[in-house]
């Protein structure tokens, strides 16, 4: 088998012991590297000409890629990230980052030693972990809500504490972290908050009470959306209904005002139908 073949399906970037057991030669190898169509990485591994920069720094230091920055690679919602997140095994004498974080654990679910990637399971794992409970809820909502995530699964793995808190609460619902955080810092209000609701023909973030009707708006809403949404706020308006649109900077750094503004409409009882 030629390297490049063998190297594809591992992302690229692989243990020579893995690619002689796939069935390279060693001739081959040497041939490969010559014609700089791969290159050693570390001492044992080699990666293709064009490889993923993560991949082959996470291969050169001996840890994997894990926590949020495994999230974030898999599409999920992540809000921030301070530096990669890798992860090692405690025995582990040869890990070592110039920046970032690293998780040095035991894995819950067994690692493929071979891969520079932790698996998402235990990357969320670290998630509920290492980030705060807001952020961390944020990372597995969006897991569940795309699927990527089996809680049955890890109702039957023995979790730390702070990943079963995360299966216990978190709900596939949200279409975007945004939408996890508002209903998680007003899950103290006594008005029920149903998410993802239809009302006259069109899905809404958020419906408080029987009439108050909270829109998040993304980068997504111009254009087209932009005048769907302003049409719909319009006919919510005409049956009764109270609408408050929040953009992405009021929640996350104006949480307080914004906090001031549903409490005020709540106080009026514009939740209430008349």
């Amino acid at each position: 088998m030629h390297p490049i073949d063998a190297l594809r399906p591992r992302a690229g970037v692989a243990p020579i012991a893995a690619l002689r057991r796939d069935g390279v030669s060693e001739h081959a190898l040497r041939t490969a590297r010559e014609r700089r169509q791969i290159f050693s990485v570390r001492r044992g591994w080699v990666a293709l000409a064009g490889a993923d920069p993560m991949l082959v720094a996470a291969a050169r230091r001996g840890v994997m890629l894990t926590c949020v920055t495994l999230a974030a690679r898999r599409g999920l919602w992540v809000l921030e990230q301070d530096g990669p997140h890798v992860a090692a095994h405690p025995k582990s004498g040869r890990a070592r980052v110039d920046r970032g974080v690293v998780h040095w654990n035991v894995p819950v679910f067994p690692c493929d030693r071979e891969s520079c990637e932790d698996s998402l399971e235990n990357a969320l794992i670290q998630v509920a972990r290492c980030q705060p409970y807001e952020q961390a809820l944020v990372v597995w909502e969006s897991a569940l809500k795309k699927k990527m995530l089996d809680p049955q699964v890890l109702a039957r793995v023995p979790l730390p504490p702070a990943a079963r808190r995360m299966l216990a609460d978190a709900r596939p619902f949200a279409d975007a972290g945004t939408e996890t955080i508002f209903l998680t810092r007003l899950r103290w209000l006594d008005v029920p908050i149903v998410p993802q609701v239809w009302v006259l023909g069109h899905r809404v973030d958020f419906l408080l009470g029987e009439r108050l009707v909270v829109q998040i708006d993304g980068g997504h809403h111009v254009g087209a959306q932009r005048t769907s949404d302003i049409a719909h706020d319009a006919l919510l308006k005409l049956h009764g209904y109270h609408v408050i649109r929040v953009s992405y900077e009021q929640l996350i750094h104006q949480w307080p005002r914004l906090q001031a503004t549903i409490m005020a409409a709540i106080a009026q009882r514009l939740h209430c139908a008349a």
